[in-house]
């Protein structure tokens, strides 16, 4: 028997110029992208959701409202855990004004160096592995799915942890890159329970 999963949910084009470096910057998504995206997801989920868990930044947001307005018994909570990364001073910086030194110190050390004096991949991992053991408990207890709308760097922590579990940090080499596209998401096995 195959257990619950977590169902990963990026957020829709953000309203952001191209190149800029952006995280916990907080903004709209297309709302039209939102709606269209709301709407597939709606028809892909089950009749039964343990719950649904949005980041509470508003590209996130806008989605889960779009849900909830399509799947009425689909109210999302704001869950803190599963924002984007921190990037500090580099937010809202087009990527290409940030000094090569500091990038290349971050992609030196990805887990502990916090770019832009932000929040470092290793905080990131430890947030994102206890709301991921959260999300796990709750589905494995209603015995149904949980969905989290939310960022690519989110989605890229979950797959490490599926792949190697928490306490172990990544090397630059070795970090996924794949993410779902803008308001796209992937379907993904939770862990059991006790995990983390």
């Amino acid at each position: 028997m195959n257990g619950p999963r977590l169902w990963l949910v990026r957020h829709a084009r953000p309203l952001v110029a191209p190149g800029l470096c952006y995280g916990r910057l907080d903004m709209a998504a297309d709302a039209s992208a939102s709606r269209s995206a709301a709407t597939a997801l709606a028809h892909a989920l089950p009749a039964k959701v343990a719950g649904v868990w949005h980041s509470p930044l508003q590209r996130c947001e806008l989605l889960a409202l779009e849900l909830r307005a399509l799947r009425p018994d689909l109210a999302s909570n704001p869950e803190p855990r599963i924002a984007e990364t921190d990037f500090g001073a580099w937010e809202g910086q087009a990527w290409s004004a940030i000094a090569r030194a500091e990038i290349d110190a971050w992609a030196a050390n990805l887990a502990g160096h916090a770019p832009g004096g932000g929040e470092s991949l290793a905080a990131m991992l430890q947030r994102v592995a206890l709301a991921l053991r959260d999300a796990a408990a709750r589905a494995h207890d209603q015995g149904a799915d949980m969905v989290w709308i939310s960022h690519a760097g989110v989605a890229r922590c979950v797959q490490w942890l599926q792949q190697h579990g928490p306490g172990r940090a990544p090397q630059a080499h070795e970090w996924p890159l794949q993410a779902p596209d803008f308001g796209a998401w992937v379907s993904v096995a939770l862990p059991t329970q006790g995990w983390a």
